[in-house]
């Protein structure tokens, strides 16, 4: 597989928890290293750039080299006035791998390889891998119909396979993983890691609340809306997460807004908050765990699946 050699050190499961705004903090990423599985988190979960690096500072301080590697989320956009300031916190504290969104930018990259660190970075087009590619990223997360967050609109087997057709690095696949065994039907199409959002909001160390969490384990995919209307930017969302705050499917077709990343940070902000966001695979989120005994859980799934491919007798 084409994974980093700098990211495979403690990995024993292929897969990221991907970094959730609002969602993701040092918790939830200790214990995912901890159990065998890349960790990460939003540096926008921190609403200063000092608590950033204070984030950092208290996940490499519990962590062991014997544990998977952490990852933080930067959204490279002209909105985020704090990229710069959090970018010199993540040179100076050597962060293993960074995860770029809403833009592929070559000194951000040179940055991160400065110190040996991985950058892979959020796609949802073939365009968008192309430019990524261009900006020497190190993999590309191909985020495809049905993920939640800002989510793209094309199938993974299409996408996937398009790419790979020209594109070497590490590919991650994004899009309603919730199972060990949707982690390995991804590596079965080509993919090199799975990357898991919906799935770990529904874990004890995530930072959402109590009625977040138990709202997820109630829906389905009927239940997820894809609109720009909330942050700007096409995402997935609950519908009963809207509903509860009187927004409904046909008044979301007249709402306009545009990305605003400092915005989206400030008290007033609902987007994110109070309206919930989550992939279609939330179907498949039936109950709230430790996160140690999710990770526990999709490995046996995995291995019960590349078992039982082993076992057909086709070819």
């Amino acid at each position: 597989m084409a994974i980093p050699d700098t990211l495979k050190a403690g990995l024993s499961f292929p897969a990221i928890a991907a970094p959730m705004f609002l969602v993701s903090g040092p918790e939830l990423v200790i214990a995912t290293c901890q159990s065998g599985m890349i960790g990460t988190f939003p540096a926008l979960n921190q609403r200063t750039t000092e608590g950033y690096a204070q984030w950092i500072d208290e996940i490499q301080g519990a962590l062991t080299p014997e544990d998977a590697r952490f990852g933080v989320n930067m959204i490279v956009h002209p909105t985020n006035s704090r990229l710069m300031a959090d970018m010199m916190v993540t040179v100076e504290k050597k962060v293993p791998l960074v995860i770029t969104s809403l833009g592929a930018v070559r000194d951000v990259v040179d940055a991160v390889h400065s110190y040996g660190g991985v950058v892979f970075h959020d796609i949802t087009t073939v365009r968008h891998a192309q430019k990524a590619a261009e900006a020497g990223v190190d993999g590309l997360i191909l985020v495809c119909n049905g993920a939640g967050g800002h989510a793209g609109t094309y199938n993974p087997f299409a996408l996937l396979g398009e790419i790979r057709q020209w594109y070497t690095g590490t590919l991650i696949l994004s899009g309603c993983l919730s199972r060990g065994s949707d982690v390995a039907a991804a590596l079965m199409m080509g993919a090199d890691l799975g990357y898991m959002g919906t799935r770990f909001i529904a874990t004890r160390e995530a930072m959402a609340s109590d009625g977040y969490k138990t709202m997820l384990t109630q829906s389905s995919a009927k239940d997820i809306v894809y609109t720009p209307a909330i942050s700007g930017v096409p995402a997935s969302f609950l519908l009963p997460s809207l509903e509860s705050h009187g927004i409904t499917k046909d008044m979301l077709k007249d709402m306009t807004t545009k990305m605003d990343m400092d915005h989206e940070m400030s008290d007033e902000a609902k987007a994110w908050k109070t309206l919930w966001s989550a992939g279609q695979g939330t179907g498949n989120v039936r109950d709230i765990l430790p996160t140690s005994e999710l990770v526990a859980r999709l490995k046996a799934e995995f291995s019960e699946a590349t078992q039982r491919f082993a076992q057909t007798n086709l070819v």
